[in-house]
């Protein structure tokens, strides 16, 4: 089990220790196995650490590992022209009126195989963990039948053996109604998606459940027959919320105690409230926000007010949101919504952990996963206010380096 001591380090440990952002100018972490055992000054540091092998960072700075706690990363094809289409006049919804959309990726989600469907997500999931991420949340969706549901899941999985890197998946079967169920939304719902939820549970692939509440999805009433589904099986829900208009599916997640509502640009001060009182985490997505040219920003200071953890996610996806890029992601939170730069890296971190249901990792303590990225900077605040540039030294996953 790897032993190690971290010297001369800056800790960012987003806890309640020190100064803003939790911050120890003279720090040292120890490292022991794949948990941290020591996380502060280096003048309080145990002896029982002391002959850890040494390892001088030079006043570099060490945050938690990077968490993405909202991603669509494994899908097929590319939806190059929709792009074209939408800076031609065309508003999301009326690409998903017309064909385009979830829909489009359906269809060449469900013609692709395993083995292509795995090489895309490596490609996207390696950009992520060259910028210190440590854990991602990939979704199903493009699917909409059962087979591909579960091959999508699958291929999640796979992720987690190939690559050093926590995956957690969650079943996004309520995405869209496929075309083949055109206005007939409940039937889809009983016929195909709740089995295949039964289904992808029984074979070990689930550890979410989430839908899309909107105009062009599902209604509240629909979702909350998903939800009580994944109640019977045990299983946390998230959901897709308030993007497009204000339908009532955030306050409708908290009232099932949901782990995240993602989204929310058109969420009002009820659904806050809602999940001020249920501890639901609110996922910020600017990616989508800023693809699909949005005017409405979710009320971030409403949030702030009613203390309500705020994670920030790439949204990665082949249409409203093709980024891969969570460090862009942050910065993205703060020019566009102005979130501050410390809110920013909580919301990749400590609160992304929340959104996830992961309660061993997201800040720098003794006892939390030894999940870690070393970064050449001097300022934490760096993280947020560089575009295009990945300070990243080192990422460490369980204490392996």
């Amino acid at each position: 089990m790897p032993q190690r001591l971290l010297t001369n380090a800056k800790l960012v440990t987003l806890t309640e220790t020190g100064d803003s952002y939790g911050l120890i100018e003279d720090g040292m972490l120890a490292i022991d196995g794949e948990t941290i055992g020591y996380a502060g000054p280096a003048a309080n540091l145990p002896e029982s650490f002391a002959d850890f092998p040494n390892e001088n960072l030079n006043g570099r700075l060490v945050t938690p590992g990077l968490i993405d706690c909202h991603t669509h990363v494994v899908f097929g094809g590319d939806r190059a022209r929709e792009f074209e289409m939408r800076l031609e006049g065309a508003s999301y919804e009326q690409v998903a009126r017309a064909g385009g959309g979830i829909v489009s990726t359906v269809k060449a989600t469900r013609s692709a195989s395993e083995g292509e469907l795995l090489k895309g997500a490596l490609s996207r999931v390696d950009a992520l963990i060259a910028e210190g991420v440590t854990g991602i949340e990939i979704k199903s969706g493009y699917g909409l039948d059962q087979e591909t549901e579960l091959k999508m899941l699958r291929v999640a999985r796979k992720v987690g053996s190939l690559r050093p890197i926590t995956i957690r998946t969650t079943f996004l079967g309520a995405h869209a109604v496929p075309a083949d169920y055109k206005d007939r939304a409940d039937a889809y719902l009983s016929e195909v998606c709740l089995p295949a939820l039964e289904a992808a549970q029984a074979e070990g692939l689930v550890d979410a459940v989430d839908g899309f509440c909107e105009g062009i999805a599902f209604s509240p009433a629909q979702i909350a027959k998903v939800f009580d589904k994944a109640v019977e099986l045990g299983l946390p829900i998230k959901l897709h919320a308030e993007q497009l208009s204000n339908l009532g599916g955030t306050a409708l997640a908290a009232s099932y105690g949901a782990l995240s509502a993602d989204h929310l640009e058109y969420l009002d001060k009820a659904g806050v409230k809602a999940m001020a009182s249920s501890g639901t985490v609110a996922v910020i997505l600017p990616g989508a926000f800023y693809t699909l040219r949005e005017t409405q920003a979710p009320p971030v200071e409403l949030l702030r007010r009613h203390e309500v953890p705020m994670a920030l996610a790439t949204d990665c996806n082949p249409g409203s949101s093709p980024l891969a890029s969570l460090l862009l992601t942050m910065n993205m939170g703060c020019t566009l919504f102005r979130m501050t730069p410390e809110e920013a890296l909580a919301g990749v971190t400590r609160e992304a952990a929340k959104a996830l249901g992961l309660t061993d990792r997201g800040t720098l303590k003794a006892g939390k996963r030894a999940d870690l990225a070393i970064w050449n900077v001097q300022h934490p605040a760096e993280l947020s206010y560089r575009i295009g540039f990945n300070a990243l030294e080192k990422r460490i996953f369980g204490g392996a380096a």
